[in-house]
């Protein structure tokens, strides 16, 4: 409902339109349109548009105020005070929501503001601000609005450029005691100076403020909707997910009955005739599947040509499936875009370093910073959500697919536009980015932000803290894109999970993961199991990893191979016996859902040799059977569905951004493998029966006993901070060659190796001595060190030589601290080799293996509350008498579950 009215004001009435959502209202909004001061009306799409827009989305109030204008004689503060008069009208009915907000546009949201301020202490619960001009002088962009035209504008609303009061462009002002800030850019405006700058004043002041920037808009764009939609929705989604009452979001999937292990698969029904969708779904329910993920790869079946829709194959089988009890993660099918698209608009397509376009093909062709892609992505957004919003089988959305697999190295313009305004916002000004990035080094010095690039190929190593600073930005930039989408989601459907399936997996490390987590209202990951002497241990160290991204809780194993996958060199299948241990592996490290790539094997395309629950032989086979004996186990094991993982004693921590920069270019050696590492460890406590947590450096190091944290770069000085205090309190920390050594900004820390670790460890290293391939220096103890050696000079008396190198100097260091201690290991050893030394490590630290000592290296155990899963890591049978309650043994490649003690 919408009603025009007067409110009586200081100078006279004030007109104002109200909006009013459908259903009951939980905030009320007064806000104030942009125009110079001196420009605009209520019916002004920034003024009525934006009203209509947010109390439809945030099921709000909103009071579009009709201020007077600075024009024919009126002047400051009579604009502030209309919009004040009206605040006080608002805050004085009992009528209206207890959650009040204030804001405006451009010049109305100087005028917010300073009411706002006005009101200080029993002002608004939160302030929404639209490129706000606040600041005089204010600097510019360049992008056309000249410095005249803003003194003019002041002039005209104040009525000098001198002395100008606090109240009237409030950027000056006392901002302590304001209550969150909300700050909509545009990417283009010449203003954005002054948004950015608020920003930087609000934090200083303890005021809680963010920003989201509508890439590829100029100044005003909220008044000119149908320019930009998607950025138009995009940034009415910003500020319609601030205004509505908060709410938790839903952890887990919408359903209803008790909890259990959800079981299924991708379901890709557009490959195949209508008439086999229902045998589809009998099969289903005979193997016990309980939910699919559908429409990922769907775009061009629902979108054949821009804003044509069919949905209607959509339907029935949505329909279908819940005739049948299975439940739908619906996905948001922008993980390819159809190839209408990509005709029209090449300008999506991402460019790779050496500046050749990617083009379609294959999938994932499109830029994660073009605005062209996000306008037509988060339109179909918005159209599936509303039309699925309310379908009962909707369970979860799962927001595109494996973002960043194909696509997160974008070099292209787009790219590089983005990645300044990334820069900006991380470092302000250029002489703290040339700073940050040791740009003396080669005349790099940047004098304009349009001078930077993204690290594109060049005639030799390219910087390295802007190769770490683009990974990063590259990260974040594909995030970005699945918070547009979720906004979308949020607003369509708040009671329906979002998330978006990782890959925690091997080497993959182009998303910063743990970054990540606390976007997702639950971990979904994608694994498939490799080869090697190691592949087994991987997979529960990624599994393990997934189950401590968000505190522990519960997560999905989305996608995994019932055999044999097809993009590999060689693709063999599964032995006997690993399609369930696999799964259950999952299952045993947290996760509550356990689905596979994918339901029916496809006939045609890229991946139809990739394995899948009903292969190409049908249900008559070895596969099948064992996915419906997976069925029917995990229906078996639902009491242990939403119960976390126990916490282990050890934690190996994981730090992705040590990852990207231990493994760039111009170092010692280019055969050091962060993760390999990493992973040498975790098998060596397996070996030795050692249950240990893979967590993300960011983690509560409190509860562990020992912490192995290998190739632990880049230690800010925060982080170091904290690895004295968790040592100093009793804790036993372990590290490794190559840790230690550049700050943030990968710039060493100089007086010596291993640089911030240095005084914690005990010890001094002046040159690093990498070892050439196939050579390996012994140790005293009888291991073996490849990759990496060290001279290392011990500098505290308090530090004690568990091995040495066979030639001299010591090799492997432990050093007591406070009621801990702090070690370190200064070559590769290996699983085998840090065998020899772990001993000397637990002991201290009170850790023991929780197995009986038959079963310790042979069977990794994994504790969920009240039971515990024996996974066997061998081919071969073992003896479980020495544990109550056990069977007698475990099959090759099984795995059973037991009560904990």
């Amino acid at each position: 409902m919408v009603t025009d009215r007067e409110i009586a004001g200081p100078h006279g009435p004030v007109p104002v339109r109200i909006h009013e959502p459908e259903g009951p209202a939980g905030a009320v909004l007064v806000w104030a349109h942009g125009g110079g001061f001196r420009h605009g009306d209520l019916d002004m799409p920034e003024a009525d548009h934006v009203a209509a827009e947010l109390a439809r989305r945030a099921d709000a109030v909103v009071v579009s105020v009709g201020y007077r204008l600075a024009v024919g004689g009126v002047r400051y503060p009579v604009p502030v005070d209309d919009v004040h008069a009206v605040w006080t009208w608002v805050t004085g009915r009992d009528d209206l929501p207890a959650r009040k907000a204030i804001g405006g546009a451009s010049a109305g949201a100087a005028l917010a503001l300073a009411t706002a301020l006005r009101c200080r202490g029993h002002g608004p619960d939160l302030i929404l601000l639209a490129y706000p001009f606040l600041h005089f002088p204010t600097p510019t962009l360049g992008h056309g609005r000249s410095l005249e035209n803003i003194e003019d504008m002041v002039r005209n609303y104040v009525g000098r450029i001198s002395d100008i009061p606090a109240d009237a462009l409030p950027g000056s002002a006392d901002l302590r005691g304001l209550p969150p800030v909300h700050i909509l850019l545009s990417e283009d405006d010449d203003l954005r100076p002054s948004g950015e700058l608020l920003e930087r004043q609000l934090r200083e002041a303890g005021v809680p403020a963010g920003t989201f920037l509508a890439r590829g808009t100029t100044h005003g764009h909220l008044n000119r909707p149908h320019d930009a939609p998607a950025a138009d929705d995009a940034s009415l989604g910003f500020f319609a997910g601030a205004l509505r009452v908060p709410r938790e979001a839903p952890r887990w999937l919408r359903r209803d009955g008790e909890p259990r292990i959800e079981f299924g698969a991708d379901y890709n029904p557009e490959q195949w005739p209508r008439e086999v969708w229902a045998e589809d779904v009998r099969a289903m329910r005979e193997a016990g599947v309980t939910i699919v993920s559908l429409g990922i790869f769907s775009w061009a079946r629902l979108e054949p040509a821009e804003g044509r829709y069919d949905f209607g194959w959509l339907d029935e089988v949505v329909d279908l499936l819940h005739a049948n009890g299975i439940l739908v993660d619906l996905a948001t099918p922008t993980a390819s875009p159809p190839p209408w698209l990509t005709t029209k608009h090449p300008e999506i397509l991402p460019v790779d370093r050496e500046g050749r376009t990617v083009w379609p093909g294959a999938r994932q062709h499109w830029r994660p910073t073009s605005p062209v892609f996000r306008e037509h992505a988060l339109r179909m957004v918005r159209a599936i959500a509303g039309r699925y919003a309310r379908h009962p089988a909707l369970a979860a959305w799962h927001v595109s697919n494996e973002l960043g697999c194909h696509n997160v190295d974008d070099y292209s313009d787009d790219a590089a536009r983005a990645f300044r305004v990334w820069l900006r916002a991380r470092y302000v000004t250029l002489d703290a980015l040339n700073a940050a990035w040791g740009t003396d080094f080669w005349s790099q010095r940047y004098g304009e932000w349009d001078q930077i690039l993204p690290p594109r190929h060049a005639g030799g190593p390219v910087n390295p803290t802007q190769q770490l600073d683009f990974k990063r930005f590259s990260s974040d930039a594909l995030k970005d894109h699945y918070l547009a989408e979720r906004r979308i989601l949020r607003e369509l459907t708040p009671d329906v999970p979002v998330t978006t399936n990782f890959m925690v997996a091997g080497d993959i490390n182009g998303m910063n993961y743990p970054d990540w987590a606390a976007e997702v209202d639950f971990v979904a990951n994608d694994h498939y199991i490799g080869f090697g002497a190691q592949a087994r241990d991987e997979l529960s160290f990624s599994a393990n990893l997934c189950g401590n991204l968000i505190a522990g809780r519960p997560w999905f194993l989305m996608e995994h191979s019932t055999s044999a996958v097809n993009w590999r060199p060689v693709n063999p299948p599964k032995l006997p016996g690993e399609l369930a241990r696999d799964s259950l592996t999952h299952v045993a490290h947290g996760a509550d859902g356990v689905c596979f790539f994918q339901w029916r094997q496809s006939r045609a395309g890229a991946e139809k040799y990739h394995s899948a629950m009903l292969p190409h032989a049908g249900e008559q086979t070895a596969i099948f059977r064992a996915v419906t004996e997976l069925g029917a186990r995990l229906r078996s094991l639902s009491g242990v569905a939403g119960i976390g993982r126990t916490p282990a004693p050890v934690a190996v921590v994981v730090d992705y951004e040590s990852w990207w920069a231990a493994e760039l270019d111009s170092h010692p050696t280019d055969r050091l493998r962060y993760r390999r590492e990493a992973l040498d460890w975790y098998t060596a406590l397996l070996d030795r029966g050692i249950r240990a947590d893979v967590v993300p450096v960011s983690a509560d190091l409190t509860g562990y006993r020992l912490v192995v944290a290998p190739i632990l770069h880049l230690v800010p000085a925060s982080l170091r901070q904290r690895l004295e205090a968790y040592a100093e309190r009793g804790g036993h920390l372990v590290t490794t060659y190559f840790s230690g050594i550049a700050d943030e900004n990968d710039h060493v820390w100089l007086g010596g190796y291993p640089g911030a670790l240095r005084d914690l460890l005990g010890i001094r290293v002046e040159e690093f001595a990498p070892l050439p391939d196939g050579t390996a220096v012994p140790l005293t103890n009888g291991a073996s060190g490849t990759l990496w050696s060290e001279r290392v000079e011990v500098t505290d008396p308090a530090v004690k030589v568990l091995a040495a190198y066979a030639d001299g100097g010591a090799a492997v260091t432990r050093r007591s601290v406070g009621d801990g201690s702090a070690a370190y290991v200064s070559t590769r050893l290996g699983p085998q080799g840090l065998g020899l030394i772990l001993e000397d490590l637990l002991t201290p630290a009170g850790v023991v293996s929780e197995l009986p000592a038959g079963l310790r290296g042979r069977v990794e155990l994994a504790i969920r509350g009240p039971v515990r899963f024996l996974i066997n890591r061998t081919d071969e049978p073992v003896g479980l008498s020495e544990l109550p309650g056990a069977p007698p043994a475990l099959p090759g490649r099984g795995v059973v579950v037991v009560p904990a003690p």
